[in-house]
């Protein structure tokens, strides 16, 4: 058996619980495939995991954590077709960080997590495009059933999946409206495609909203925040409209805007990604719309920087800093 560098953690913590220790890899089993990571892609529900805070606490000590790459193909195991050794892919976060983990030279995934990387794209942008691309796709049109014609607001709008959901807007046919805390991002997303941008500092976000769709509101805010700021997106959205939640960032207490607040009859849900992922046949529509967006040059991936896995530590203080407009990506060297 091979030993492989691979990041854990033996208690939660901040980012300095993160040990870069030798592992024993193993071999893939059935359905799996043992992959030579190339990059990863840093995402906030690593640092949640990390913190003890995540939709799932972790199972056992030491844990792994990560959960989109890029890399080779390396080894198949047992009934794993459709994928060839040697092969350049991309791992879609479809899995528990309980049972795998890509923060490491080499790790074991599921085959079917995998999806072959075009030809042109280079691992760093492989490992940026999948996380952002699925969940705005998954939360607008699946779940939030966005359409042509449709106003949406994005909130955090400088992440990844923010940058990824103007793109998806745009796609339908939508038009993305987006909000942003302060001045400092505001040039940068009006380039990447925001139609308007709110700075919620400066600005009453339904006000603006109404004023932008000619008094009507919002068909549907898609929020990655949370937090008091969510009556505000209530208030913003049309009668019939949809609050979907898929992140708080805030880490603030999220309010339930209830009817003493005289709100229009909307509809408040969260949304997650393997509402997407783990569904054969939504994850199968994702994967069409992102390739296509990807093949005809209409989706791009968002890197704001790089660091080295030996950087692992501070590459998730970056990531909570917030200041990044884009993905944080790491790099593998062999």
């Amino acid at each position: 058996m091979s030993k492989a560098r691979t990041v854990r953690f033996h208690e939660y913590g901040g980012p300095e619980v993160l040990r870069l220790e030798d592992v024993e890899v193993g071999e893939p089993g059935p359905g799996e495939v043992l992959l030579r990571v190339e990059a990863i892609g840093l995402n906030r529900a690593e640092a949640l995991f990390r913190g003890g805070h995540y939709i799932e606490p972790a199972r056992r000590f030491p844990a792994r954590l990560g959960l989109e790459a890029a890399g080779v193909v390396e080894a198949l195991g047992e009934g794993v077709s459709g994928l060839a050794a040697g092969q350049a892919v991309s791992v879609v976060p479809s899995f528990s960080m309980n049972d795998h983990g890509v923060y490491a030279e080499r790790a074991i995934v599921p085959a079917a997590s995998l999806v072959p990387r075009p030809e042109g794209l280079g691992p760093v942008e492989g490992a940026a495009v999948w996380m952002p691309y699925v969940t705005a796709y998954g939360g607008l049109v699946e779940v939030g059933g966005a359409r042509a014609g449709d106003t949406v607001v994005l909130t955090g709008a400088s992440s990844s999946v923010g940058l990824a959901a103007i793109r998806t807007a745009h796609r339908i046919g939508a038009t993305p409206l987006v909000t942003t805390r302060t001045r400092a991002k505001k040039d940068a997303l009006l380039k990447a495609g925001a139609a308007e941008v709110i700075v919620t500092d400066e600005e009453d976000v339904a006000e603006r909203v109404r004023d932008l769709t000619g008094g009507r509101g919002a068909d549907l805010a898609f929020d990655g925040v949370a937090g008091p700021g969510l009556t505000d997106l209530v208030r913003a959205v049309a009668p019939g409209g949809t609050v979907l939640l898929y992140g708080a960032v805030s880490g603030l207490p999220t309010p339930y805007p209830g009817f003493d607040l005289g709100m229009p009859a909307v509809s408040l849900r969260t949304y997650t990604m393997p509402e997407t992922t783990r569904d054969p046949e939504r994850l199968r529509r994702a994967r069409a719309f992102v390739e296509s967006g990807l093949r005809t040059g209409f989706f791009e991936p968002a890197v704001d920087r790089t660091f080295t896995l030996d950087e692992i530590v501070a590459a998730h203080r970056a990531m909570e800093a917030g200041h990044q407009v884009g993905k944080i990506v790491v790099t593998v060297p062999h």
